[in-house]
């Protein structure tokens, strides 16, 4: 992996606790952000140097911020550089912690008296702290946040970006929640920060998202917890304590790896009527890509060669790969109801519907025999969707696609109906 002396530093942007940032001469728009082999508790009032920290956080960070662009999620990660130090886009940084607490506990229990450690959220409970080290980041109100009027690369930081921020933190959570599950490990909370990219002016997630930014708890149990709290709760610092600190740092950044990993390999299995079909099943089959899922194109009828159809579907039930068949039949469908009359795996009708007959044929898919359950979708990209919602259900990364656009979608709206106000004013 590469080396800091690979790049052309120009000066120091900013210091924080644990890390560096520097302009990249060579690269207008990026910064490099160094880790440092220092940790951290209330504020720096606890600070302790850990030899491999930095390499470690880095490692966690890169893997989740992988984890999340892969998703679909827009960040200021660009790529890791070295093993202490990556790429990022160059953000002015909105000065809030936004906190998501799945359970209850640490500083939420001390301003809620009466609240019991393991109280679960449903739905995630949000909090947002302005960043503030000298009045120890006292908690704040989306009200206050309005008021401050911060203006950061030229945006004001208004109610649309507040809104963006608050859905984004949600979504993040879930996804790194569920991605956590595959691990048996239960996301107890996490804190994030946004900036405004200098050169897009989008706000984006930036900063860091390592062992600092959350609690982990192995199997839901507080005791095996692995995030910085063992250290938050060392009554004495020691060599010894370090040591098992540092253990902890490195069974996460060992195990985030595995979060880029897929717990299943499902598929999707399109049966096509006719090759007149193909424009529609290539439709189909991009639109899966765009979830990761492979997708396999066949030619069969199942009024024409029956035989055919269902030798096709025990060879793909036949190897144990999770299986979605999609029907694509014009006119009478009788592809979709003879295969979900023979499997016990999912169906999915997506019939071209012509200007002609298409209002009459769709019956053909609509109104089945008792016994059959397969769901009837016209449009190829939502056909393709449903599919993806079936196998994310034990995918973490197909439901990280689907939850990241989602997202997308509402925060699209949400702009356009920003500049729809702005040029009707």
């Amino acid at each position: 992996m590469a080396s800091t002396a690979d790049l052309k530093l120009g000066k120091k942007l900013n210091e924080g606790k644990t890390k560096q940032i520097f302009e990249l001469l060579d690269e207008p728009g990026n910064v490099l952000v160094q880790s440092k082999d220092q940790i951290t508790a209330g504020n720096a009032v606890r600070k302790d140097q850990m030899d491999g920290k930095a390499a470690i956080a880095n490692k966690t960070t890169s893997c989740v911020f992988k984890l999340l662009q892969d998703a679909g999620i827009k960040t200021a990660f660009v790529r890791q550089h070295s093993e202490t130090a990556f790429v990022a886009s160059h953000c002015e940084m909105i000065p809030i912690e936004w906190v998501c607490r799945r359970i209850a506990t640490g500083s939420f229990l001390k301003r809620n008296p009466g609240v019991k450690e393991g109280y679960r959220f449903s739905p995630l409970k949000l909090e947002m702290f302005f960043k503030d080290d000298a009045n120890n980041d006292p908690q704040w109100s989306e009200e206050q946040l309005l008021a401050a009027g911060f203006e950061l690369a030229g945006v004001s930081i208004g109610r649309c970006e507040v809104d963006i921020m608050s859905k984004s933190t949600v979504a993040i959570f879930e996804i790194l929640e569920k991605a956590w599950a595959t691990q048996n490990c239960t996301l107890v909370d996490m804190k994030i920060e946004f900036g405004v990219n200098v050169s897009t002016k989008e706000v984006v997630l930036a900063d860091v998202i390592d062992n600092d930014s959350w609690r982990l708890w192995p199997s839901g149990d507080r005791s095996q917890q692995k995030d910085k709290q063992v250290y938050r709760d060392l009554k004495e610092v020691t060599p010894e304590a370090m040591q098992m600190v540092k253990r902890n740092f490195e069974w996460v950044s060992e195990r985030v790896k595995l979060l880029l990993e897929p717990q299943t390999s499902g598929r999707v299995v399109v049966l096509m009527g006719s090759t007149s079909d193909m424009a529609h099943c290539e439709r189909i089959r991009k639109a899966c890509s765009s979830y990761g899922i492979p997708c396999h194109l066949r030619v069969t009828s199942a009024h024409k060669g029956p035989d055919e159809t269902l030798r096709i579907k025990a060879e793909y039930e036949g190897d144990g790969v999770p299986t979605i068949f999609v029907a694509v039949a014009g006119r009478s469908n009788g592809l979709g109801p003879v295969m979900s009359g023979n499997t016990a795996y999912p169906v999915i009708n997506c019939p071209p519907v012509t200007s002609d007959w298409g209002a009459q044929d769709i019956w053909s898919s609509l109104r089945m025999p008792s016994g059959l359950g397969c769901s009837t979708v016209l449009s190829p990209d939502a056909a393709a969707q449903h599919a993806a919602q079936i196998l994310g259900l034990t995918d973490h990364l197909i439901w990280a696609k689907l939850r990241a656009s989602m997202l997308n979608t509402w925060i699209s709206l949400k702009q356009a109906d920003r500049k729809l106000q702005q040029c009707s004013l």
